[in-house]
């Protein structure tokens, strides 16, 4: 995708000396900055931070961690013990583990003098498969925009062909979330190139503001109509028709179709239920993690620094980037970062695979052999 007009993807390897490279998201939208990724410390830092976040562009970034420890030392122990440290680094989202078991597979049977050099190259495949994925994504989610393009209505404006598709998302599931193209806004990349108007409401997502930083970032550089809105004006804007539908991703999706998503996904539901207004889940199949069920009972849930939600980072007067304290340090303050959507909620989930329904029996056709 673009920034200033350019190509780019979230992570690349450097054609010259193959160091790993991503972009800090922390710094956006501020400050554009690059870093090296340049031995497994790196990397476990870079996730654990969320310099990179997103259940894909996690995966990815582990997998390019575990092949810079295997360039250290390619024994068995360091390879059992940087997939390790790597899958501690963020508990919920299945792709991070995905890709580390993924890795781990491709080179356990090698000798450890063959172990790096196949990493590196498994793990630049996770990335190029990981990217036509979420191209993928798009094109199946085209036709559901496509559709509501032509039947969407609200009640002030009954349906108009030059009205914008209203669009709802939260959290960031753009390409800055993945390798390139992301989930959830993959579809409106589509919808936009196919010269279908829209426009997207993008939830703040306190308390790292991922979507006013992230997602408002993304939209702007690539010329699509937004509008930042607080986490808890969603439900007013559907009560009143204006919008369309919630377009969400994913970080863990159980085989029955219960979606764990960033905090808050759960009320968007919710709310988008009550008002007849369609709910989509886009996600990667390598999100789904075929050995639960029931995601309420079984998806750990993380728990971030209390200190996320105390205090907000931006430009002050000065044009510094600088953070700021909301409330007293004596008061506690609680920081789940994820909750569960049951899939009662979900109108369908948009996979590179194609549109399915949020049940086991709608994900039967892709389940592994060893899940149905």
């Amino acid at each position: 995708m673009l920034i200033d007009g350019r190509s780019h993807r979230s992570i690349w390897r450097e054609p010259e000396t193959g160091a790993v490279g991503i972009i800090d998201q922390t710094r956006l939208p501020h400050r554009f900055e690059t870093r090296t990724l340049e031995d497994l410390e790196s990397a476990c830092e870079a996730i654990r931070t969320m310099r990179v976040r997103g259940a894909p562009l996690i995966g990815a970034t582990a997998a390019y961690g575990l092949s810079l420890a295997l360039a250290v030392d390619a024994s068995d122990a360091s390879l059992a013990s940087a997939a390790n440290r790597l899958v501690a680094t963020r508990p919920t989202a299945v792709n991070l583990r995905w890709a580390v078991d993924r890795l781990a597979e491709a080179v356990r049977a090698l000798a450890p003098a063959d172990r790096a050099s196949r990493a590196l190259l498994e793990a630049d495949r996770i990335c190029d498969e990981d990217a036509a994925a979420c191209e993928s994504i798009g094109r199946h989610g085209l036709p559901l925009l496509e559709h509501l393009a032509k039947t969407r209505s609200d009640r002030t404006d009954p349906v108009t062909p030059d009205r914008p598709l209203h669009l709802l998302t939260h959290c960031n599931a753009g390409w800055l979330a993945t390798v390139d193209w992301g989930t959830a806004l993959a579809p409106i990349y589509k919808a936009h190139e196919a010269g279908i108007p829209v426009h997207v409401w993008v939830d703040e997502t306190r308390p790292r503001n991922q979507g006013a930083s992230l997602t408002a970032f993304e939209l702007r550089e690539m010329g699509i109509p937004h509008t930042v809105i607080v986490d808890n004006a969603g439900g007013h804007l559907m009560q009143h028709g204006r919008v369309d539908a919630v377009i969400v991703g994913s970080d863990r999706t159980t085989a029955t179709g219960d979606v764990c998503n960033k905090i808050g996904t759960y009320l968007k539901a919710l709310a988008a239920h009550d008002n007849g207004v369609p709910f989509y889940v886009a996600l990667p199949t390598s999100t789904i993690d075929w050995s639960l069920d029931d995601g309420l009972a079984t998806i750990p849930i993380e728990e971030r620094d209390a200190d996320e939600v105390r205090s907000l980072t931006g430009l002050n007067d000065s044009g510094e980037v600088a953070r700021v304290e909301l409330f007293s340090s004596e008061s506690p303050a609680a920081n789940p970062a994820f909750d569960v959507t049951p899939a009662r909620f979900v109108t369908a989930l948009v996979t590179e695979r194609g549109v399915f329904e949020a049940s086991r029996a709608g994900l039967s056709a892709i389940a592994p052999a060893a899940a149905e």
